[in-house]
């Protein structure tokens, strides 16, 4: 449960001065252990200081139903609110966002985390057209080489690797479980659709991304990846090798930023030009 508010300083209230808008966030006890609330809570905390990750006020609290801790509210909403089914948000508008989460998770990275949650309903936003966004989250996040055992939910940001049902024993989590994940919310941010529903063999758009995977074939895919430019095709695919061994780091995506990601844009920059 999140509530959204406004703290005021006594200093400020003779002034008549609107205090800080901060979020509460409240976890019930009847679902969350204490250890589990205090991790997140110190996570968040300790990755704070990054401008693409939400403020922490250093405040927790515990009622007789709930833990909760303020954070940094976001007026604005999220990316998911932005994101218009069948086109997607402006390339101009996820580019300035996928640059900016690059650097967060780089950052949660370089602090040997795996972040495990991207998706655009946990990308808050700050100002319009995307000028700043910030992660937030990280009940999911866990040291790099954390055993995971096998999910038993596939969504469509769900690596491959985990949704082997053959590994009864789990995984080592790692920096490429995000990158696949950067991947399918680049996806959604360009085309407004999911690629797939499920990373399983019975869903066919995902095994149409397999096809292409293995053999370099298009022709299976869905028309919705037909309106990316070639050079989008590439860094989705490089994020998305079915092998995590071969993924790509998300500091990749970097490298396409200047280049045209949707097809009707090259086609208007070719007619510019």
């Amino acid at each position: 449960m999140i509530i959204v508010g406004h703290v005021t300083y006594e200093s400020q209230k003779s002034q008549g001065v609107m205090g800080t808008p901060m979020a509460l966030k409240l976890l019930p006890k009847t679902s969350t252990k204490q250890h589990n609330f205090l991790y997140e809570y110190c996570v968040a905390l300790f990755l704070s200081a990054h401008p693409n990750i939400i403020g922490m006020f250093g405040i927790a609290i515990e009622s007789k139903e709930h833990y909760g801790f303020l954070y940094e509210a976001a007026l604005q909403r999220d990316l998911i609110s932005i994101i218009k089914p069948k086109e997607g948000i402006p390339e101009p508008a996820a580019k300035q966002c996928t640059k900016q989460l690059v650097s967060a998770l780089e950052f949660i990275h370089h602090k040997g985390l795996v972040y495990r949650d991207v998706k655009p309903e946990n990308v808050l936003i700050f100002g319009r057209d995307c000028q700043n966004i910030k992660l937030t989250d990280f009940g999911l996040t866990r040291p790099r080489g954390t055993m995971l055992k096998l999910v038993s939910g596939i969504i469509p940001y769900t690596a491959p690797e985990l949704s082997n049902t053959q590994n009864c024993e789990g995984v080592p989590i790692d920096f490429t479980l995000d990158a696949w994940a950067l991947g399918v919310l680049l996806f959604c941010l360009m085309t407004g659709y999911f690629p797939w529903e499920k990373t399983l063999p019975s869903d066919p758009f995902f095994q149409d991304f397999v096809i292409w995977q293995e053999t370099g074939s298009t022709e299976e895919l869905s028309q919705h990846w037909k309106i990316l430019t070639t050079e989008a095709m590439d860094m989705l695919s490089k994020l998305m090798t079915l092998n995590p061994l071969e993924r790509s780091p998300v500091s990749k995506v970097l490298w396409y930023l200047d280049q045209p990601w949707r097809v009707d844009n090259w086609r208007a920059q070719e007619e510019l030009d």
